[in-house]
């Protein structure tokens, strides 16, 4: 999750954006385990649900400010700085997300991990945990790095070809191995297809900065949110049958196939819908923000200070959740959560008023 406050305050649209999209992961990852909850605030894993939508749209602005600053920093300093500060960026990165998340496995005598060979290693501890949100985004940025300052077609070329690759090594193995271990949103691989929404968000950056007209940008934007969303739904389609049209539920529950739209598996019509879904969002952004003025405090705390608020809430969690029931009543839910919101927005206020802003 980069944070870019000089760049969100000259990209009114980006900075609200990104605040409503930390403001929809803190309601989806509080809300998601109580049974009073609907079922489209869930992660189901065999239909994009609204929950569903989040995730994309953190590396649709990840994908926007990373272009802009690579950009600005190839201007001023050359392609091998630009580069070489993308990588130290996202390694770093990375790190936090191993200690955020954890490695998969332990040891507890020192024979066992003696016994370990490399590859017995790897196996273990890189199965699952340590590939969630933070991981995701640092391996994927690391790996469009190659065509993060090229043209479009460049980019659209090579979004293509990780998608392809993605499909022909998912109907090879991965699809089947991903289910069953399971991954976390797509796991290992999943940096092919979450290429999808961040090259879609560079590709926004662009409209955005060579466009003045506000309108023209929606318009412009909303296009091609219906291309991709109705070309998401087409592949979700392509195993033979027509597909429930994203957030509704499937008439029968089970593993997915090759086509599911599915975050866990990470599979490319669930990233192409999803992408659409984020540039079409971001376009109301636009006509709200950078036309019409609007501008949310909330969204402004929590969109300059992204990667702090990601770190904060799972710790406020842990702290109303004891006493907040998977079968408590919608009315509690509710209360817990706007204890929990507001002791978020809290936290994160207190830093953007001390300019304290974590970023890699």
């Amino acid at each position: 999750m980069t944070d870019e406050p000089q760049a969100s305050r000259r990209i009114a649209s980006l900075d609200q954006f990104r605040g409503y999209t930390v403001a929809g992961m803190l309601l989806v990852n509080f809300l998601g385990g109580f049974r009073a909850v609907h079922a489209l605030l869930k992660h189901h894993n065999t239909y994009c649900s609204y929950a569903d939508t989040i995730m994309p749209q953190f590396f649709f602005a990840v994908g926007f400010a990373y272009r802009l600053t690579f950009l600005r920093r190839l201007r001023s300093d050359g392609y091998g700085a630009a580069a070489v500060a993308a990588i130290r960026r996202n390694l770093g990165l990375i790190l936090v997300g191993f200690v955020v998340y954890h490695l998969d496995g332990r040891v507890s005598r020192w024979d066992e991990l003696e016994s370990l060979t490399l590859a017995d290693f790897a196996a273990r501890v890189f199965r699952r945990e340590l590939f969630q949100a933070l991981v995701h985004i640092a391996v994927t940025s690391i790996w469009v790095l190659p065509v993060i300052a090229s043209g479009a077609p460049v980019r659209v070329l090579y979004m293509l070809a990780s998608a392809v690759l993605h499909l022909g090594l998912s109907s090879w193995f991965y699809l089947d191995w991903a289910w069953k271990t399971p991954v976390i949103d797509g796991g290992p691989l999943g940096f092919l297809t979450w290429t999808i929404p961040l090259l879609v968000g560079s590709l926004a950056y662009d409209a955005v900065g060579g466009l003045t007209d506000p309108r023209r940008i929606a318009g412009r934007s909303m296009g091609w949110s219906l291309v991709l969303m109705l070309g998401g739904y087409a592949l979700s389609c392509a195993g033979g049958d027509w597909a429930p049209p994203p957030f509704v539920p499937p008439s029968a529950s089970g593993p997915p196939g090759l086509w599911t739209m599915s975050q866990r598996t990470g599979s490319t019509s669930y990233l192409t819908f999803s992408a659409g879904f984020a540039l079409a969002v971001y376009a109301l952004f636009v006509l709200a923000c950078d036309l019409g003025g609007f501008q949310s405090r909330v969204f402004r705390t929590f969109g300059v200070n992204a990667l702090a608020a990601y770190v904060i809430h799972p710790l406020v969690a842990g702290a109303v959740k004891p006493y907040a029931p998977d079968d408590a009543p919608l009315w509690y839910v509710a209360a817990a959560f706007g204890v929990y919101f507001g002791i978020c927005y809290l936290f994160n206020r207190y830093l953007e008023e001390h300019r304290i802003f974590l970023r890699l």
